[in-house]
């Protein structure tokens, strides 16, 4: 149960925002939890008679929540508000280096799942004119694993799923969803995580593997042609979607 909210900077809740750190408190789990708030370009546009779309990004593990502002710009000149929200917290128990990981850390991902359905519930009755009621979830490792959780969870609440190499949690096989999975070169998904071909048909899917790319590299801190891959990939499958197969390259 979602029992408070509490917003803490100088946030301005209105049609003219600003972006800004801040927190939102779930008292339920006695949790503050760190979000940045990206508004679109132009929030005039942003009404509750046409709302503009809500990507939440989730980062790895062990990365900062804005740790990829080269995605946020890029959402924010599509008409997206970007939630950018820190999952992992000083207290928590660290992540799991034991397998199977799909056991081990179950936690991890079930407490991520539940924080982006509170960031949701909390925000949504905030920003009339953004529609929370059709996410975009993007998530980069752990965090994709996270967002792959909620996904399955609540397909009702997501349009678009959108991972960089997440290894661990299956992509849901939803018709209902858009899925999108960018993927380095450095390490294999497990057994079951991805789609088949068969399945990527079936489901209307989107796989890129980007040649060269290392999974810890796909943050702000990478390589800028990795991040302009990254970025063109994913803004090809929003707009047009389809898949940028010059991604492979």
């Amino acid at each position: 149960m979602f029992k408070a909210l509490t917003l803490i900077s100088s946030l301005l809740l209105s049609t003219t925002v600003f972006s800004e750190e801040t927190t939102v408190y779930d008292e339920s789990r006695d949790r503050h939890i760190p979000i940045e708030v990206n508004p679109p370009q132009n929030t005039q546009s942003c009404r509750e008679t046409q709302k503009c779309p809500v990507a939440f990004v989730s980062s790895g593990y062990g990365v900062k929540h804005n740790d990829y502002s080269f995605l946020t710009g890029m959402l924010n000149e599509l008409g997206y508000m970007v939630v950018s929200i820190q999952h992992e917290l000083d207290g928590d128990p660290d992540l799991s280096r034991t397998p199977p990981f799909i056991q081990t850390r179950h936690e991890n991902w079930q407490r991520g799942a539940v924080t982006l359905a509170f960031v949701r519930q909390a925000l949504r009755s905030q920003f009339k004119g953004y529609d929370f009621e059709q996410l975009t979830l993007i998530g980069h490792s752990n965090g994709g694993d996270i967002s792959a959780l909620f996904s399955q969870r609540h397909g009702d609440s997501v349009q678009t799923l959108i991972t960089m190499d997440h290894r661990r949690v299956p992509l849901p096989r939803d018709k209902s969803i858009q899925v999108l999975t960018i993927r380095a070169s450095d390490f294999p998904a497990d057994e079951g995580v991805l789609l088949t071909k068969a399945e990527t048909t079936e489901f209307g899917a989107c796989a890129i593997k980007i040649e060269k790319a290392r999974h810890n590299d796909m943050t702000d801190y990478g390589p800028n042609w990795l991040k302009q891959a990254m970025a063109s990939t994913i803004e090809n499958y929003l707009v047009h979607d389809t898949c940028n197969e010059e991604a492979r390259n």
